[in-house]
């Protein structure tokens, strides 16, 4: 019987999920290498081939391969555009991703998509967006994404829909990692709130994060990490969740205002660890801003966590 891979790529992680008849089989977590476009199609290959293995059957097997990537992706071409949280993606000329790829796995189809459109088509039609044909996903990790189903349908435009994290929060505000100010990204994202509390302490002040990382073995400052301070009441880490909320109180507030979603489903590494707690504090912060606040949409958690990028990708490959 035939098996689907797919691959979701995270700033941090490479996550993979291994599908045969809608079931996981087998999954792999691996680091994510920041040393390029080669390296990350050879670790993509790779990841794919221990995936396999770990679902007892090889190559000769093997139907497809779904990729996830955090950028702006031309499915049809297999290129990506742009890729602000992975180096080696700064070229104006796209890259393709997807045919070098599926070359290196001996021509298996490869179906390349931004990482959140295919998280939340993932979640759409096997997880917790199953009962909506209206529908926002928000991923907070490193960097913050967006998909959106509007009608039943995985919408992306000409490539870029959906990239809520480049909302306007803030005019002038901090730096982005796509190098403008003030947009979502640059105070929910994992990366830019590491940068600012970086930022902070050559100031003179003190927080537990980085020597928490340092325990872990961690040379970033993870979700777990982050989670982990918010608990001990750290107080950099509690000011800077408290300026993530507001931020994302903004931009999912005018995104509703916008759409009239029917639910909101919010994943990736800082959404699915902080829990329900912080679901509630962000319906909370989004309420007041509503023009149709009697109406307004249901907040769901992930259903398959950090298998969701991998999901949706098996299911853009057709698996």
């Amino acid at each position: 019987m035939t098996i689907t891979v797919g691959v979701d790529i995270g700033g941090t992680n490479i996550q993979t999920a291994a599908v045969r008849s809608e079931e996981v089989v087998a999954s792999l977590r691996a680091p994510t290498p920041l040393t390029g476009a080669r390296d990350l199609r050879r670790a993509i290959v790779s990841a794919v081939g221990e995936t396999l293995a770990l679902a007892g059957t090889d190559r000769g097997a093997l139907d497809a391969v779904g990729v996830a990537i955090p950028g702006s992706v031309d499915r049809a071409a297999g290129t990506v555009s742009s890729a602000p949280n992975l180096p080696g993606f700064e070229s104006p000329n796209p890259i393709a991703l997807g045919p070098a790829v599926s070359q290196a796995l001996g021509g298996a189809p490869v179906a390349l998509g931004n990482d959140v459109s295919l998280a939340v088509l993932g979640e759409h039609r096997r997880g917790a967006g199953r009962a909506y044909r209206n529908l926002l996903g928000v991923w907070i990790g490193t960097g913050v994404g967006g998909g959106l189903i509007l009608d039943g349908e995985l919408h992306e435009g000409r490539g870029a829909a959906g990239e809520i994290g480049h909302t306007l929060v803030e005019p002038a505000g901090r730096l982005c990692s796509c190098g403008q100010r003030g947009h979502l990204e640059a105070y929910a994202g994992r990366g830019r709130m590491e940068a600012r509390a970086r930022e902070l302490v050559k100031k003179g002040r003190r927080t537990s994060l980085f020597r928490l990382a340092q325990k872990r073995g961690k040379d970033r400052v993870t979700s777990s990490v982050w989670l982990e301070a918010v608990r001990k009441e750290d107080r950099i880490a509690t000011m800077l969740l408290d300026e993530a909320v507001w931020a994302l109180g903004i931009a999912l507030a005018s995104a509703q205002n916008l759409l009239d979603l029917e639910a909101i489903v919010i994943g990736g590494g800082l959404g699915d660890r902080l829990g329900p707690s912080f679901l509630g504090r962000l319906e909370r912060e989004i309420h007041p801003q509503l023009f149709s606040p009697a109406r307004p949409p249901r907040l769901l958690p992930t259903r398959f966590k950090d298998l969701s990028g991998a999901v949706g990708a098996v299911v853009a490959a057709g698996g």
